[in-house]
């Protein structure tokens, strides 16, 4: 299946059925009066989250959505039966803007929840409505209310629990695949990685222990946050990764520069993204001796301020180390986020 993150449709909810104009005549009945019923609504637009879905493929193929009209009223008083509304199942994480992609009109972050994001035209009054003591036969109905129509932008943000971030080719789709049973596509060239892989990390045995979702995007290089490579495009998806895992590759002269590189694009990013908990590793460390493995370590200390992993994706060294001390940064992040909401006013 394709990977396509952001997408154009268009929305159009169902008119309202007209109002109907009749009057009551049955046998024995002189003075029957209107009965007029009225029009009934246009079946409305609704969005819901899936966690089945992680790709908005489907609506290059099904751009545009409507929902049902309204029946219109009929004679005996009675009201049009409502149209048909459709429910649209998008990927959780995924934010709907409007036609200028700048205003947020919804942002739907859990399985099942559901947004009216066109609502149907109300339907029309019959003549029964307009019965009046000066006015006791009107021959007036009105006619159902349009729907709205737009078009829409749809742009999906994955949601995973830590993000790996690097340089192209630092390791990171060889990562994923190793940690957990994604397929990456894995290459010896820059930009293997074309669209962002989800793979779900086991911690710990049978007796105890967690999962966690980790999430592998494309290389960013210089200039990512301008619009440089492909960084630009999938940078949005770090945004709610609890944690970032940033891979460096072992094998480079200058350890150091390298992770300056991706971090001034992540601060240039903004959303939040330089603020989030980093854990970083060396990568690679299969092809390099042990006074390379150590000056190098040393190096990427310096230039981050933090501990240092020494991993390899190919020999899986350190890396069941490394998977627990992400495991644990998730859950005091989550333990973090579950107090704020709980004193949240």
């Amino acid at each position: 299946m394709k990977f396509l993150d952001e997408t154009k449709i268009f929305v159009k909810s169902g008119d309202g059925g007209a109002g109907c104009v009749s009057f009551r005549r049955e046998k024995n009945v002189a003075m029957g009066g209107p009965d007029g019923g009225d029009g009934g609504r246009g079946g409305d637009v609704v969005l819901e989250g899936s966690d089945q879905l992680n790709t908005l493929i489907d609506f290059r193929y099904q751009q545009h959505i409507k929902g049902g009209r309204g029946n219109h009223g009929m004679g005996k008083n009675r009201t049009g039966s409502k149209g048909k509304s459709v429910t649209v199942k998008i990927p959780v994480g995924t934010q709907v803007f409007e036609e200028d992609r700048e205003s947020l009109l919804a942002d739907v972050t859990e399985a099942g929840q559901q947004v009216v994001i066109a609502r149907g035209g109300d339907g029309g009054f019959g003549n029964t409505h307009f019965k009046s003591s000066t006015n006791q036969a009107p021959r007036r109905a009105d006619p159902g209310h349009p729907g709205t129509e737009f078009w829409l932008w749809l742009r999906l943000k994955l949601i995973a629990d830590a993000g790996l971030v690097g340089l192209p080719n630092a390791g990171k789709s060889t990562l994923l695949a190793a940690v957990s049973r994604a397929h990456p596509k894995i290459g010896d060239y820059p930009f293997t990685t074309a669209h962002p892989n989800l793979g779900v990390v086991y911690v710990g045995d049978r007796t105890g222990g967690g999962e966690f979702v980790l999430a592998d995007l494309p290389g960013l290089i210089e200039g990512a946050s301008e619009g440089a490579g492909l960084g630009t495009r999938f940078l949005g998806h770090v945004e709610r990764c609890r944690v970032l895992l940033h891979l460096i590759d072992g094998t480079l002269d200058d350890v150091a520069g390298a992770y300056q590189t991706v971090r001034r694009e992540v601060e240039a990013y903004g959303g939040g993204l330089a603020e989030k908990p980093e854990l970083v590793a060396l990568n690679k460390s299969d092809a390099l001796g042990d006074g390379d493995k150590a000056e190098k370590q040393e190096q990427l200390a310096r230039a981050s301020g933090a501990d240092v992993a020494v991993i390899s994706g190919i020999s899986g060294d350190g890396l069941q180390a490394l998977m627990t001390a992400l495991f644990g940064v998730i859950g005091r992040q989550t333990e973090s986020t579950q107090q704020k909401r709980a004193f949240a006013p």
